[in-house]
């Protein structure tokens, strides 16, 4: 049996676009980049006993999702009409406080275990750019306390 490479664009954004206790998951859809990040703080534990080895303890980690992509319209609107899942995200990152805050689920498509749902502030870039480039959108999404794992929703 052959094995074969995972594929980046097999990633899934969805945001909760719910303010009610049943959460409705919206993919973000038009993506181009979807990268998922783990900081960790450390701290020096090392001792006598360890024959000359530093040894250092992680005390604490920080997530966050870097997304990028390209803002697009249904081809059969005349006005346009933003993705919803974009959307979203755009209209958190223009306030502070608690209120730029949005419920996350990130997973593959293909079904592999990796998926996680979690809280995120949200930092929003986009608009503008050349004459000639299609209109790009990037979102830092900084972790609120801890992912959770999850099923993978293309699973059930």
């Amino acid at each position: 049996m052959a094995l074969r490479s995972l594929l980046a664009k097999d990633w899934i954004l969805e945001v909760n676009t719910s303010s009610g206790a049943s959460p409705t998951w919206t993919t973000v859809k038009g993506l181009t980049k979807l990268e998922f990040g783990l900081d960790s703080e450390t701290e020096d534990d090392s001792d006598f006993d360890s024959d000359g080895w530093a040894s250092e303890v992680v005390t604490q980690r920080k997530w966050k999702l870097e997304i990028e992509g390209r803002r697009k319209r249904d081809s059969a609107s005349v006005s346009f009409v933003p993705d919803p899942g974009q959307e979203f995200l755009r209209q958190a990152g223009l306030v502070v406080g608690v209120t730029a805050n949005v419920e996350v689920r990130w997973y593959r498509k293909d079904g592999s275990p990796d998926a996680f749902v979690g809280t995120a502030a949200v930092q929003y870039k986009g608009g503008g750019g050349e004459v000639t480039d299609l209109e790009p959108f990037e979102v830092e999404l900084t972790g609120q306390g801890k992912p959770t794992a999850i099923e993978n929703p293309t699973a059930a």
